[in-house]
C-alpha cells in the first residue's frame, strides 16, 4: 500500500499525550473549586436564597461559575491527557448519500404506467410493482 492510500480505520497520526504536572495540579485545584461552588449552590437552594431578587442572581451566578469551571477542567484534561489521534475515514460517493443503489447511480428509465402507479412511486420511492 502506498503512503497516499489509506484504508478505512487506519491511524494516520498518533501523538501521545503530554501529561504535564502543571496541568494535573491545575485540574486538582479546579476540582476543589468545583466542589466548593457546588456545595454553595446546594446550600443556597436548601436555604431558599433564590426567594429574593439578589439571592436569585447570586444562585444563578454560582451555577454559571460551576459550568465555566467544569469547562476548564474538561478542556485541560482533553488537551493534556488525551492522545492526538487522526483516523482515516473513507469519503462516500455522492450517490450513496441519496440512498441510490449502485446499479442506478447513472439514472433509471422513466416507466410509463397508470396514474396510480406513478402516484405510489412519488409518495413511496421504494415501492415495488
Amino acid at each position: 500500500m502506498s503512503s497516499n492510500e489509506s484504508s478505512y480505520g487506519d491511524i494516520h497520526r498518533y501523538e501521545p499525550a503530554r501529561e504535564s504536572t502543571a496541568a494535573a495540579i491545575a485540574i486538582v485545584l479546579l476540582t476543589i473549586i468545583e466542589v466548593v461552588l457546588v456545595s454553595l449552590f446546594v446550600f443556597g437552594l436548601m436555604s431558599a436564597w433564590a426567594s429574593t431578587e439578589f439571592g436569585n442572581m447570586f444562585v444563578g451566578a454560582l451555577l454559571a461559575m460551576i459550568f465555566i469551571d467544569l469547562a476548564f477542567v474538561l478542556m485541560l484534561y482533553r488537551k493534556e491527557f488525551l492522545p492526538d489521534v487522526m483516523i482515516v475515514k473513507k469519503r462516500r460517493r455522492k450517490w450513496e448519500d441519496l440512498y441510490v443503489r449502485e446499479d442506478e447511480k447513472d439514472g433509471v428509465t422513466v416507466e410509463t404506467g397508470s396514474a396510480m402507479e406513478m402516484l405510489k412511486r412519488a409518495v413511496y420511492p421504494y415501492y415495488k410493482k
